[in-house]
């Protein structure tokens, strides 16, 4: 191919294939807030207004894609989670990217380099040096704080993710200043409570206790406590909770059952499988009746294999960056679950994730049989997550949506990250989807109304959420 065919890479054009596209993302897409509903960054470093150091503890902390990234090309731990210099880990990484051909680190990486550094060029070995200074030098300016990069990136709205045991304090300090302009809300998730066969099980019970001021002895004190804290968290304007399964259950028991099951794991006891699920599915149905009566979203994230590498687990601890998508247990749970809280009309707004891209279809369908009650889109298929969020995997779950449920109803893209640089990811969303309706359109498979088509992607990528969870952002 000559190079007179080839598009400069990630021109003001990239991603939008055709000029419906076009004129969608620069038109509509480009300018419109963030609604950046689920994800993991600091409420206290919000609060706290942090300046980083450097763009490794900016960029490469605590990201767990940039370091199985790192891992693939055979770079020593220590130049990853070890006690490298960050200068000495940044350049490793870079030394990596361009080996990254397909995976959307790459799209991610140089989005933002120029939307937040203004680099335009590529980051490898060779630039890493220069690229390092360059960060150095405009981070230690006071308008790369993480309040202005999240206002600079025009974000209405964050949900961060939240223990019930978190006293939500910088929550509440940010909520009553003035000066910023987002709403930062919790979201309450009470997995480590839900996970009775972990390991931390019964520490966590005990912290519960103390932090709820319960003495919990059976599955009521246990709900009493975990009610409480949800109480907490309302008072904070918490809008949703999440439940994060390895994979879906759905045992009901009575609560004679479910104690039962409390009392052996508290006596350090081992518990089968049904004894297990039982008492998870008690304590998520009465989580799930408890976020419908206080409005809350309820989410839903499964099929996870949590770590698997059993050596690094003991090395580094959870969350290193091994998990992996978890197998097809070929269960009904999810329909299980939903029916049993909407046979009782007590069944929340729900959104629905899972780490299987084979799921798309069946998670749309199943959310398909749980509208009503004037609420569009009230059960949602949630946006390909983790191991899917790369172009293809966006596109498919955008494509399958539509064909099986109303795409115009999806309450759009989120970041799911630690990292304040991470919101071009709405963007590289708001690409893809432009992107998608513009070739159908094109297509002759949906009609070129320019008003019908701005007012989808307005909801797709804002309206719809602000909607879903009932939000008010501040002007």
């Amino acid at each position: 191919m000559s190079a007179t065919h080839v598009r400069s890479f990630m021109d003001e054009n990239f991603l939008l294939t055709t000029e419906t596209a076009q004129v969608l993302y620069h038109g509509t897409a480009a300018e419109l807030p963030i609604i950046d509903y689920h994800c993991h960054v600091s409420p206290r470093e919000i609060y706290e207004d942090v300046c980083f150091e450097n763009i490794t503890r900016l960029w490469l902390s605590g990201d767990h894609y940039k370091w199985r990234l790192m891992r693939w090309q055979g770079v020593p731990e220590c130049y990853i989670t070890g006690d490298a210099s960050d200068y000495d880990k940044f350049i490793k990484f870079a030394e990596c990217l361009p080996r990254a051909i397909g995976n959307p680190m790459y799209h991610w990486c140089h989005l933002e380099l120029k939307r937040y550094f203004g680099y335009e060029g590529l980051l490898n070995a060779e630039t890493a040096p220069a690229v390092w200074r360059l960060t150095q030098e405009l981070l230690t300016d006071p308008a790369m704080s993480v309040r202005n990069l999240i206002q600079k990136s025009r974000v209405a709205f964050i949900g961060t993710t939240d223990d019930p045991v978190d006293s939500l304090i910088y929550h509440e300090k940010l909520a009553e200043d003035q000066d910023f302009p987002v709403i930062v809300a919790p979201t309450f998730r009470p997995d480590k409570a839900i996970h009775i066969h972990k390991a931390g099980w019964r520490d966590y019970i005990a912290k519960l206790a103390e932090v709820s001021g319960t003495d919990i002895q059976d599955m009521a004190t246990l709900t009493e406590a975990l009610g409480k804290r949800m109480t907490h968290f309302a008072e904070h304007g918490c809008r949703a909770a999440d439940l994060g399964m390895d994979y879906m259950v759905c045992r009901p028991v009575s609560k004679d059952v479910a104690d039962t099951a409390f009392a052996k794991a508290m006596s350090g006891r081992a518990l089968s499988e049904e004894e297990a699920e039982g008492y998870m599915t008690y304590l998520l149905l009465y989580c799930g009746t408890e976020f419908a009566r206080l409005g809350w979203v309820m989410q839903i994230h499964c099929n996870c294999l949590r770590n698997p590498n059993t050596k690094m687990l003991e090395r580094l601890g959870p969350d290193s960056g091994f998990d992996c998508i978890g197998p097809d247990r070929g269960d009904d749970a999810m329909a299980r679950f939903l029916d049993w809280l909407d046979s009782r009309d007590v069944l929340p707004k729900t959104i629905l994730y899972s780490l299987r891209e084979a799921d798309n279809g069946y998670l749309a369908v199943l959310a398909g049989a749980y509208q009503g009650e004037g609420i569009p889109g009230k059960v949602q298929q949630g946006s390909a997550w983790w191991f899917n969020d790369h172009l293809p995997g966006m596109k498919k779950q955008l494509t399958d949506l539509a064909c099986v449920g109303i795409l115009g109803n999806f309450v759009g893209m989120l970041t799911d990250s630690r990292s304040f640089l991470s919101y071009t990811r709405h963007e590289y969303f708001r690409r893809a989807l432009c992107d998608l309706i513009g070739q159908w359109v094109e297509n002759g498979e949906y009609p070129q109304d320019a008003e019908m088509l701005r007012g989808l992607v307005t909801d797709i990528c804002y309206h719809n959420a602000l909607r879903y969870f009932d939000l008010e952002v501040r002007k």
